[in-house]
């Protein structure tokens, strides 16, 4: 069913091929991507330099494809955080409601109404600019759409008659969320984080290329940085941008198709809305 799905299947063919890209990096890159060749400053692309090469003589293709590594890595681990966090706190507040669905759903609402980047520069500011603290802030501060999906399917589910017979059975709380909640939410759950990941990626270039992340580290956002930083964009040395800007479009394009397919398959609502369209 999913590969009938032509966006679906566009992103799954971009998303495996940046996969691929990260794991064969090594054999890839034409360079080593940390090797500085004095007397290849800001060349055009040409044979030697397909990509063209930085203000210190890196070669552009050799970085953008190491990019992809740490790139894809903070998007995955990132949104593995978002994803935990964000389904627990989601069927919490739905199952439980009361008072600590009110309180929950404020602290999502504050998260959601603040934006993301500008929240996450001034923690990065504060924590350091590490990997780890980039992921874990990313992940910390994208979970509160997850949440409110999820509490929202939540309300829906624990009104059918299997989680009322739990109930009368006496099964525990934590029994039901784990047997009747869960699994009939994970659905949601898939859906939404191919789209997490995606804004994961975004978001550590963006705080990369502003400088609140690590720029030590070879990412998109650290080409897109430096790029910037040495004045090169201004001056017109068109090459330099483009590859790293052109990578973080398509995994953005990628992750985000593959998102919204399996929201089409996966989701109920919609997928009544397309059967009675066909109709």
């Amino acid at each position: 069913m999913y590969l009938r799905n032509r966006k679906g299947t566009f992103g799954l063919v971009l998303i495996v091929s940046l996969i691929a890209i990260a794991i064969l990096a090594p054999f890839l890159s034409p360079y080593d991507p940390n090797v500085i060749d004095p007397n290849a400053i800001l060349q055009p692309p040409s044979a030697m330099h397909p990509l063209g090469t930085s203000e210190i003589g890196e070669d552009i293709l050799s970085l953008a494809i190491w990019g992809t590594r740490i790139s894809l890595l903070v998007g995955f681990i990132a949104t593995a955080v978002a994803m935990f966090v964000g389904t627990g706190v989601g069927i919490l507040a739905g199952y439980v409601g009361g008072r600590l669905d009110e309180v929950l759903m404020r602290i999502a609402d504050f998260f959601l109404v603040v934006p993301a980047v500008v929240l996450a520069i001034v923690v990065a500011a504060l924590l350091g600019p590490s990997l780890s603290n980039i992921i874990i802030i990313i992940g910390l501060l994208s979970w509160p759409p997850t949440a409110r999906m999820i509490r929202s399917s939540t309300l829906v589910w624990k009104g059918f008659s299997f989680v009322d017979a739990s109930k009368s059975a006496g099964s525990s709380t934590m029994f039901i969320i784990r047997k009747d909640i869960l699994p009939n939410v994970l659905p949601l759950v898939y859906a939404n984080t191919a789209l997490t990941i995606a804004t994961a990626i975004f978001t550590q270039s963006a705080l990369v290329f502003l400088g609140v992340g690590d720029v030590n580290d070879i990412s998109w956002g650290q080409i897109l940085h430096f790029a910037y930083s040495s004045g090169s964009i201004t001056a017109g040395y068109y090459w330099y941008a483009i590859p790293p800007g052109f990578m973080i479009v398509l995994s953005v394009l990628g992750f985000a198709l593959v998102g919204y397919a399996l929201d089409e398959i996966l989701n109920p609502r919609l997928k009544l809305g397309v059967d009675v369209a066909a109709a």
